[in-house]
């Protein structure tokens, strides 16, 4: 009975200790309190996102040992909501084929692959395997594709004992398989990043593929290796009109990383378009590898790893690195006879909104506020203006529209730390597309990032930036306050509270 004092203290402190760190995980410096990011260390693209049984699953390229690129895992979240995550065990580990690079998942409703037991249907996960002894080595067949299969939801995954499904044919890039099921042929079609082009190739059954088609040797941005491709069908006034998104890096339109996208027809067998311009998902520095969920029926909702590969390994945060966009609802508009993506934040957004402000009456008042928050202006004519986000350090980052140039502009010079790459620190402009005369621009604001989204989406923009202590006042100067005609915010709600 003597000991009963100090077991009970020890107890006592073991309880405060861990509810200690519950209070302090997901609220250090820079951490992102509505995007998604891991516990801790490395994270790049998002794989295999798949939404099944009211659950998005979201997987995701995950080093669980240091907060720097290594041998690849899926990492795995889950979310009812889209907006609040949980993170769950990893999903794949690297085993003798190599590292579990990226890839997708897909419900097989039909049990087309055999997985299913006990009328049970199976997720299947479709990924590259990417052997580095092989890399080491020289050779160029280093990557394959690979499959895995799961019969409980996505808690646990058994690899297929035949892997790989589909052997290099000796192509150094040889990667990132987005698999959807294509209905008119009943058959499943793999979209496959190799090297400078995309790949289709078509399947029954998940386990054996024949090539179909290539595309894009001589279309688009090809500064860099293609990756992290996908291909769907978006409706535009009762038409069928596919799209095609291809990432690369190097290439992007302000150095680094970014995801392009290609709009024309599939017929089962090759993807083709007639586009001559080059298109951006998001005009700004920092979306890169994004793709969509399958299986959320007439809703296709994207989301990107909101970082880039020029300065990702090196940006100053210290437990974890990167965070995942807002998931993104993506729609068609055509503008004097040429299709553009719409991405817009989903509408789920509004399970974390707080106290809403009219800023309406006096605009160009300083308003203080705390990450995150968002932002609404409408403008009846489209003129100058900026937003500056500042704290007492007089660090600041700028949003903005310029007339003379007619783009859309981040400015992120001042905004805090910025020695960790010599590129990092810049003004970042993208065209306008929209011809209307009127406007409408959402600023999304988390500790370390914002996201732009200007004209229902035609104009999408998104940056991180690393402040000594975070943005606290918000500034619009404008041109023609007359055309205003709203103008407010809404506090944002942590997701990890």
């Amino acid at each position: 009975m003597k000991n009963l004092p100090v077991i009970i203290i020890m107890f006592i402190s073991f309880v405060f200790t861990k509810q200690g760190r519950s209070q302090t995980d997901y609220h250090e410096q820079h951490r992102l309190q509505i995007h998604f990011s891991p516990k801790e260390h490395w994270m790049n693209d998002p794989n295999g996102l798949v939404y099944y049984h009211g659950v998005y699953h979201l997987f995701f390229q995950y080093y669980p040992d240091s907060n720097v690129w290594g041998p690849m895992h899926w990492g795995h979240a889950t979310s009812r909501d889209l907006i609040h995550w949980q993170q769950q065990s990893i999903a794949l580990y690297p085993d003798s084929l190599g590292y579990i690079f990226s890839g997708s998942a897909v419900a097989d409703t039909n049990n087309t692959s055999g997985f299913g037991k006990n009328a049970k249907a199976p997720l299947v996960a479709t990924f590259t395997h990417h052997d580095p002894n092989g890399e080491k080595a020289g050779t160029a067949n280093f990557q394959n594709q690979s499959i895995a299969y799961s019969l409980d939801d996505g808690k646990t995954w058994t690899k297929y004992k035949r892997n790989p499904v589909l052997k290099n044919p000796g192509i150094k890039d040889f990667r990132d398989p987005k698999v959807s099921w294509y209905e008119p042929e009943k058959e499943w079609i793999m979209t496959l990043a190799t090297f400078d082009r995309i790949s289709f190739y078509s399947s029954e059954d998940l386990k054996n593929w024949k090539k179909e088609s290539e595309f894009g040797k001589d279309r688009g941005a090809h500064g860099g290796v293609w990756e992290c491709p996908d291909l769907f069908p978006l409706m535009y006034k009762n038409k069928k009109i596919w799209v095609l998104l291809v990432s690369i890096n190097p290439g992007g339109p302000h150095g680094g990383s970014a995801t392009q996208y290609f709009i024309g027809d599939f017929n089962g067998h090759e993807f083709t378009s007639s586009q001559k311009e080059i298109k951006w998902i998001d005009d700004g520095a920092d979306d890169y590898a994004g793709v969509t969920w399958s299986n959320t029926g007439s809703r296709r909702i994207f989301l990107g790893w909101m970082s880039n590969w020029q300065y990702g390994t090196k940006v100053p945060t210290e437990k974890w690195r990167s965070a995942m966009t807002i998931p993104r609802e993506l729609s068609l508009d055509k503008i004097n006879g040429d299709y553009y993506l719409r991405s817009f934040p989903v509408k789920e957004l509004s399970s974390i909104y707080g106290t809403k402000t009219d800023l309406a009456n006096d605009p160009e008042k300083i308003v203080s506020f705390q990450t995150p928050i968002k932002i609404e202006l409408t403008l009846s004519a489209l003129d100058n203006f900026y937003f500056e986000l500042k704290n007492s350090q007089n660090e600041h980052c700028l949003v903005g529209y310029d007339k003379a140039s007619n783009a859309f502009y981040i400015d992120r010079t001042a905004s805090g730390n910025v020695d960790f790459e010599k590129d990092f620190a810049k003004k970042i402009l993208s065209k306008r597309i929209s011809d209307k005369t009127n406007s409408d621009i959402i600023l999304i604001i988390d500790n370390s990032s914002v996201e732009l989204f200007a004209d229902k989406g035609l104009t999408t923009m998104t940056a991180i930036f690393f402040p000594t202590e975070n943005y606290n006042t918000l500034q619009l100067q404008t041109d023609a306050n007359k055309n205003i005609t709203s103008y407010h915010s809404t506090l944002l709600k942590s997701i990890w509270k």
